[in-house]
């Protein structure tokens, strides 16, 4: 696995002409290259080497659901209680992210929830581990693994929560309060819609706002319920 992981690196190296992993100031636009069932990819992922983050976290913390969900759910970066456990969203966020979902009763099954970063990466503090976001080359290699999501689950519906997976799956140039809660049709066929990460609405708790943050969080949501054809 770990081979087949390196060699997964070393192709996205040559392919942008990098002799080694560069920092460069790009973000990703998802290209699906990646093939194989979730089971493949989730056991292909677990020994994943191919950026510096694994070294520091306890797990690979892969996507959770079956491929036939009706939708797909891209969150950022795997989390604290993540990568103690295992699991995506199980954290607070991943509460609230439940807590709105059952407020418009929409089940978890029915969705395929996933990061774009597959390990957590942070900084220590003392005892606490504080998130730290990843660099420019430790997305592009690890959305490797979400590509081969994006191929293994069949949805035709996909929600970003918060800016990174957002501009990976709609490009550079989209802003995200500007353009957040609407379908918005992809060249594929499917359909994407963004929100904030639940992250953020959290963080309103501090800075004042969280019953607006919130309630807008829930309506971005509700969008769910009213499908484009």
């Amino acid at each position: 696995m770990q081979n087949a992981c390196r060699d997964i690196a070393a192709t996205i190296c040559a392919q942008r002409g990098w002799h080694v992993l560069c920092l460069s100031c790009f973000v990703p636009t998802l290209q699906p290259k990646t093939r194989g069932s979730l089971p493949t990819l989730r056991r292909a992922a677990r020994d994943c080497r191919a950026c510096p983050i694994w070294r520091n976290a306890t797990q690979t913390v892969f996507g959770e659901g079956s491929a036939d969900a009706r939708f797909l759910m891209i969150g950022e970066q795997a989390g604290d209680q993540e990568d103690r456990v295992g699991k995506p969203f199980v954290g607070p966020a991943g509460r609230l992210l439940d807590e709105a979902l059952a407020s418009i009763a929409i089940e978890r099954d029915d969705i395929y929830v996933t990061n774009v970063i597959k390990h957590f990466k942070f900084e220590q503090r003392g005892k606490r581990r504080l998130h730290k976001r990843a660099n420019a080359a430790e997305i592009d290699i690890c959305s490797q693994w979400l590509q081969g999501e994006f191929n293994a689950v069949k949805t035709r519906y996909l929600v970003c929560l918060g800016a990174l997976a957002s501009r990976i799956v709609f490009g550079r140039a989209f802003k995200l309060m500007a353009q957040r809660g609407r379908w918005i049709a992809l060249e594929d066929g499917r359909w994407a819609l963004a929100t904030v990460h639940p992250s953020s609405v959290i963080r309103a708790r501090i800075g004042g706002g969280y019953d607006e943050a919130y309630a807008g969080f829930v309506a971005d949501l509700k969008k769910m319920k009213r499908l484009p054809d």
